[in-house]
């Protein structure tokens, strides 16, 4: 169980507490384990120990209608030979539980001699968010007023809000992951997230406004400026499509709005660069290293480092250390994001980007904060260049093929651009296009690099993990726009 009192400890005092120690297990017990495993030949193996305390709150209809918490505990056990991986995991953190997963995974080794290997060597500590527990942090009855709240602040912002739901979410996870190379490395991680929807209604239209954010923070982050924010943010988006005309369709200029917006960026062009799609030659990058692939000023970079960000982390889930990793400089591929099995293969440096959705999945080369560099123009210079076209300031979802980089967005608010100024708002718009393509229409690149607020999560193969986005004020020159008329 966890307690307040682990607050002053180490992550790796919290993972022995939580992980190894109620169970039986220290050091001497997952060397036997390695053991059972490196009797045959194999080039890699680790154990993923994981446990994980979630609660949600959601508020409609001026109450909160919904309350739940769980716990989810155990541990995977991962073993490869070449490009082959074998593995198994169990909610039963014991011994004989890792004997049993140990024993599953050899099924894809060669017969060899008795190796060993001691499980000692601490990777470096980190403190790029405090390792707190946010339920504790403030009383359930605290959650409730906070969702109250924020309900209360976007009905007084207009009298067409009609609806209202809010939903509060936070996780408090303790990793411990031991590898056969003898390194152990111990992570805590605190997640928060705040979404609100709301509905407006006029004349018999309806129209809906979202937003939202989060970090690796306690639920103290959502203070009153925060909620307000929100607030204005959500009904600001519903009356803008209430007022919006339908979108018009062809080829045509489009500015990107900065923060969010970088998840066309991320979902277009940077699964695109993960290690695995390139090494098995599937990804529209792959041995492109060292040619240009964007515009002249198209810097992106993936960055696991930089300080409560959602797609930050410690460590990542194979216990290496994140890193800034500069993926295209000035339009020139220069890397691939990788986790250990495809830098292996690939003979190239690990970027710590090994990310899993849980103990019950196996590790593949996943994104964190993922975003392009600030260019030399100023926004409102970027839109005064733009004669006719869209300008798409926010996003409600999309679809990409990762293999041809053909993708279709939907955009949450936009606005036709007139004569170099912002007309009025439209609603149905869809950019469609491909990633790799997109990048050498960059024309225009602002100077005001954001980050999103904290709301994204990133699907892969089934599974599920936080990441970042960011980007600045872009111009894109021929962009395909789906539209209404």
């Amino acid at each position: 169980m966890l307690t307040q009192t682990q607050v002053a400890e180490t992550p790796f005092e919290t993972a022995d507490h939580c992980l190894l120690t109620p169970y039986g297990l220290d050091s001497r017990e997952l060397q036997r384990v390695f053991g059972t495993m490196l009797s045959h030949h194999i080039d890699y193996a680790d154990l993923y120990f994981q446990i994980t305390r979630s609660e949600s709150w959601s508020l409609e209809e001026g109450i909160v209608k919904s309350g739940s918490f769980n716990i989810d505990q155990g541990v995977g056990v991962r073993a490869v030979s070449h490009d082959k991986t074998a593995f198994a995991y169990s909610d039963d953190i014991s011994f004989a539980a890792l004997e049993n997963a140990a024993q599953a995974t050899r099924a894809i080794a060669r017969q060899g001699s008795e190796a060993k290997t001691q499980v000692v060597k601490r990777g470096m500590r980190r403190d790029l968010y405090l390792a707190r527990d946010p339920h504790a942090s403030i009383p359930d009855t605290n959650k409730v007023v906070l969702l109250e709240k924020l309900e209360q602040y976007a009905r007084r912002i207009d009298s067409r809000v009609t609806q209202v739901m809010a939903h509060l979410g936070g996780e408090y996870e303790v990793v411990l992951v031991a590898r056969s190379d003898g390194v152990m490395n111990a992570d805590v991680r605190p997640l928060v997230r705040l979404s609100l929807q709301v509905i407006v209604e006029q004349d018999g239209r309806r129209e809906q406004g979202v937003s939202g954010g989060g970090g690796r923070f306690e639920y103290g982050y959502f203070g009153d400026e925060i909620l307000q924010r929100y607030a204005e943010q959500a009904v600001h988006q519903a009356l803008t499509n209430l007022a919006a005309k339908p979108a018009p369709a062809g080829t045509m200029t489009v500015v990107l709005g900065p923060g969010w917006p970088g998840i066309l960026l991320h979902e277009a062009i940077g699964h695109g660069l993960e290690g695995d799609f390139n090494r098995k030659g599937s990804s529209a990058f792959s041995g492109r290293i060292g040619e240009r692939v964007a515009a002249p000023g198209v810097t992106v970079v993936d960055d696991g480092t930089i300080m409560h960000r959602r797609g930050s982390l410690n460590m990542d889930d194979e216990g290496n250390p994140t890193q800034r990793t500069v993926l295209i400089e000035n339009g020139v591929l220069r890397g691939y994001m990788q986790d250990t099995l495809n830098a292996r293969l690939m003979g190239v440096p690990v970027t710590g980007n090994g990310r899993r959705e849980s103990y019950a999945h196996i590790p593949m080369p996943r994104m964190t904060n993922t975003y392009m560099l600030n260019g030399d123009k100023h926004p409102e210079e970027i839109i005064k260049s733009v004669k006719q076209g869209l300008y798409a300031v926010n996003f409600a979802g999309g679809q990409v093929d990762i293999v041809s980089g053909k993708f279709v967005f939907s955009a949450a608010e936009a606005y036709i651009i007139k004569e170099g100024k912002i007309s009025h708002p439209v609603k149905g718009a869809t950019l469609i296009g491909n990633g790799p393509d997109v990048l050498t229409r960059v024309s225009m690149i602002g100077n005001d690099m954001s980050l999103d607020p904290g709301i994204g999560t990133c699907g892969k193969e089934g599974q599920s993990v936080p990441v970042g986005v960011g980007q600045p004020t872009l111009r894109i020159d021929g962009l395909t726009v789906g539209g209404t008329l």
